[in-house]
């Protein structure tokens, strides 16, 4: 077996505690609806590829849904965000500091979540800087689990899959990383932490 030489994490439910189901419902609730329809899957899509801008998202959501005020629209979308636990950070800097593997963040946001964690977390250029290649959906405009922003990221940084691990909680991301090659670990995050990677993946090391 093939020696990993790259770890690749994911951000949100990884990093940065997420409350996915607690989002949906809250947005649910203030559009009054019972799903998202097919022009709003699109728009949070192409946001989040940075096809569209901030400004162009939110007036997308304010002309569909004119009782809500653009604060109202914005704090629904960052409701999702919650809690980034420090000891994940000093994980992650133990990491660096070691220097035995490349350090790849790869995740899929877009810009209003990223400034409003810059906002909210202290250590998130901190954070930022353990990676040897930071790649955020809206800036390389690709995003899982398109399987084209995984051969970026190998093309970007002259690795290959096989000597590759990667890090996401969702599934269909890394089953599409592991039909190229990738080792993987679908992370649960109700059950377990990235600070525990060496001892739950113990027999890729």
């Amino acid at each position: 077996m093939q020696k990993i030489k790259t770890l690749i994490f994911d951000f949100g439910d990884v990093f940065i505690n997420l409350d996915k189901e607690g989002a949906m419902q809250n947005a649910l609730s203030l559009f009054k609806l019972n799903t998202f329809d097919d022009a709003m899957i699109t728009t949070n899509i192409k946001y989040e590829i940075g096809e569209i801008s901030t400004l162009e998202f939110i007036e997308f959501y304010a002309s569909k849904f004119q009782n809500l005020t653009k604060n109202q629209i914005i704090e629904a979308w960052n409701y999702i965000i919650k809690d980034f636990p420090k000891y994940r950070l000093n994980f992650i800097k133990d990491l660096a500091l070691k220097k035995d593997y490349k350090l790849i963040l790869l995740s899929n946001t877009n810009t209003l979540h990223i400034d409003y964690i810059k906002e909210n977390v202290s250590f998130y250029d901190e954070f930022k800087n353990c990676f040897d290649a930071f790649y955020l959906s809206q800036d390389i405009h690709f995003r899982k689990p398109n399987a084209n922003i995984f051969k970026f990221v190998l093309q970007e940084n002259n690795i290959v899959a096989e000597e590759c691990l990667f890090i996401d909680d969702t599934k269909e991301n890394t089953d599409i990383a592991k039909q190229l090659g990738f080792k993987v670990w679908n992370i649960d995050e109700t059950t377990q932490d990235v600070i525990n990677l060496f001892d739950i993946k113990s027999k890729l090391f």
